[in-house]
């Protein structure tokens, strides 16, 4: 079961690698990793292997938005696993006595996350400008890790390697990064010239035409399949949507309502795509009010299991789209059913549900039955007192994103997304 958006990426990632290879995936057994101890400081009680920076950068994204300050030791627990040129690994058991080097497999999702969640806790943090310099850093190794296409894969290809293919969650992902770090994206290029939004709308499908079938026009892929083709990801479209409107895993829902209509241009844009992708994501939940975690190519159970991770996702995108309307459904269906599963799957999804509750500006401390943040907290340390301000990312706008660079891609959240869909429509 799905937990958090780059598990999801991850499993698409393999979807798409299987189809040049589907006899081996098939046949190949799931490795398993060797037991690992949980390091102090380190949210959640699962292995760490694949996602401990990652849930512990989630988990801070979710504790700003209430107005919740980490300790010092988690804080400093991150910043322990930063590599000496700004990168992160997923996981580093032993960041003292093991630095990075050309065998440490680097992991953009991770690194990303992390950029916004130092940048959000840096001014309550122990260190402050240790805090921000370690974001900064982050950011620019992100920058040198870019694709000539101007997108980024999930791991980067290492110092004269090949280089591996750009996906569509990644690339969302570093946007949101940059513009945390008051980068501006449109202006990061590529040795091409590419930018991040050249490649996102290459991930883009078109509303109509004989390359969409089953539902998927405007959804975003992940990757190309062997042959070129976009399929449909629900994943990486209410990551895409999101990058495309120039708003963050924080953002809050616009307005005025709107109810997402796909329209296709000529040529893509960053902001016509995403408001594709609105569209996609309300038809995909309009019939159970969630979405679903397709079987795994191969294997030999095909059933169909909610996906409650991605619909928190497709909760967010919605509502930054101005499409609160169509996201009350899939938030009403996680308030009743998602609480096992956060509970399950620990602080990475329930940062996810507390980023949901957020964009609907609901409260995440009566989430149905649930107190999110009392919960969340509980899977780390136990947080600093509450600051009594504002919930803040630690961000200027929209969980990072500022109006100055989103003039830059043609989007100005500031007024709301309605004439952005308005205007489309004529």
């Amino acid at each position: 079961m799905i937990s958090v958006r780059r598990a999801a990426a991850a499993l698409a990632a393999g979807a798409v690698l299987s189809t040049t290879a589907a006899g081996v995936a098939a046949a190949a057994p799931s490795p398993t990793p060797s037991p690992v101890t949980v390091p102090a400081g380190l949210y959640g009680k699962g292995d760490p292997t694949y996602d401990g920076v990652w849930r512990q950068s989630l988990a801070f994204l979710a504790q700003r938005t209430s107005g919740i300050q980490p300790a010092d030791q988690p804080v400093e627990w991150l910043l322990a696993q930063q590599c000496a040129d700004g990168g992160f690994a997923s996981f580093r058991p032993d960041p003292a006595g093991a630095p990075c080097d050309a065998k440490t497999v680097m992991d953009t999702n991770a690194t990303a996350a992390a950029v916004q969640a130092l940048i959000a806790v840096a001014p309550q943090s122990a260190d402050p400008e240790k805090t921000k310099q370690a974001a900064q850093a982050g950011a620019a190794w992100l920058k040198g890790a870019q694709n000539a296409d101007g997108g980024w894969s999930y791991n980067p290809a290492a110092p004269g390697g090949p280089a591996t293919p750009s996906d569509a969650n990644s690339t969302s992902l570093v946007i949101g990064a940059l513009a945390a770090a008051k980068v501006r994206p449109s202006a990061v290029k590529s040795a091409d010239g590419k930018t991040p939004y050249d490649a996102l709308v290459t991930f883009a499908l078109p509303c109509a035409g004989k390359e969409v079938k089953d539902g998927g026009a405007g959804a975003f892929a992940y990757q190309p399949d062997k042959t070129g083709k976009l399929v449909a990801n629900d994943d990486a479209t209410a990551a895409a949507t999101l990058a495309g409107l120039g708003k963050g895993l924080t953002a809050r829902g616009a307005e005025p309502q709107q109810t997402p209509a796909c329209v296709d241009t000529n040529p893509p844009t960053p902001d016509g795509t995403a408001a594709n992708g609105a569209a996609y994501l309300t038809g995909r939940l309009a019939k159970t009010g969630h979405l679903d975690v397709p079987p795994m190519p191969g294997a030999e159970n095909a059933t169909v299991l909610p996906d409650y991770g991605n619909t928190a996702d497709a909760v967010v995108a919605l509502a930054a789209a101005g499409a609160k309307k169509e996201a009350r459904g899939a938030l009403a269906w996680l308030e009743k059913n998602a609480g096992e599963w956060a509970k399950t799957n620990g602080p990475g999804a329930y940062a996810q549900l507390v980023f949901a509750a957020h964009a609907m500006e609901t409260d995440p401390r009566s989430f149905g039955t649930l107190d999110l943040i009392e919960q969340l907290n509980a899977t780390g340390p136990a947080p600093k007192a509450p600051d009594n301000s504002e919930a803040s990312t630690g961000a200027d706008d929209e969980g990072g994103f500022n109006v100055w660079w989103i003039i830059g891609i043609g989007t100005v959240v500031g007024v709301g997304v309605g004439f952005l869909l308005s205007g489309r429509k004529k």
